[in-house]
């Protein structure tokens, strides 16, 4: 009979339990050291700016989602001699997104413009109480033409995408009482035609008639969604 020691005893199971432990450092040691799979590389954006101190167009622009800044444009608005309603917004919706540039040489900068045509007459903004009288005298009960431009610039390249969304809107037959009204408790006198239909202005339309029901207010986003993908820019 072979005896062993208590401290024989202890010694072994220490060794045995040491074996385990070594034979399974490997494992564990390769768990840990196994390299992570690396994140997809993706190009940063460039910032987005919208040329414009509109509170209007800078909330039809969040609607999107997508992180921007705004920039004042300061950009004369009066119509060129001989210019048409719809080539004046488009002019006008670059020249703001160009006058912003400068300042913002990494960006892509969104420009918009909106001009109204009555009979080959443009209406921009009123810019005081009598001429938004006037204009609201002469559209009530008319089908007017609204031309919505918006321009995405690329200040690196200096390359330029336009697009112009009209709108026609159908007044209704409006009493004086009923202008007057509206300009008091509205003041749209930075809105083209006196028309804000985000607003009391609704109230005046009989009928709208477009492809983007945004473009009324001053942005037509579907176009510039278009025009953010032509530009790498996932909106979804």
């Amino acid at each position: 009979m072979i005896l062993f020691s208590a401290f024989e005893v202890k010694a072994a199971r220490v060794e045995k339990k040491n074996f385990h432990d070594v034979s399974c450092q490997p494992r564990l040691r390769a768990q840990i050291e196994r390299p992570m799979p690396s994140p997809p590389l993706t190009m940063p954006s460039p910032p987005l700016i919208l040329a414009s101190t509109s509170p209007f167009r800078r909330e039809l622009l969040g609607r999107l989602g997508l992180p921007f800044t705004t920039a004042n444009p300061a950009v004369d608005e009066s119509p060129l001699p001989g210019e048409g309603p719809e080539a004046s917004a488009l002019r006008l919706a670059e020249a703001k997104a160009r006058a912003v540039a400068g300042e913002h040489c990494e960006a892509l900068i969104i420009g918009s413009d909106q001009v109204a045509c009555l009979d080959g007459q443009v209406f921009g903004k009123p810019g005081n109480h009598a001429n938004a009288v006037r204009q609201l005298q002469a559209m009530r009960g008319r089908r007017v033409t609204f031309f919505t431009a918006v321009c995405l610039l690329d200040a690196r390249s200096g390359r330029a995408h336009l697009r112009s969304v009209p709108t026609v809107v159908t007044f209704r037959e409006l009493a004086d009482a009923e202008i007057e009204n509206y300009l008091r408790t509205e003041q749209p006198y930075n809105c083209a035609g006196s028309a804000k239909s985000e607003g009391l202005g609704i109230a005046l339309i009989a009928r709208i008639d477009g492809e983007d029901p945004n473009a009324l207010i001053g942005l037509p986003l579907i176009a510039l969604c278009d025009l953010l993908r032509s530009e790498n820019v996932a909106v979804v």
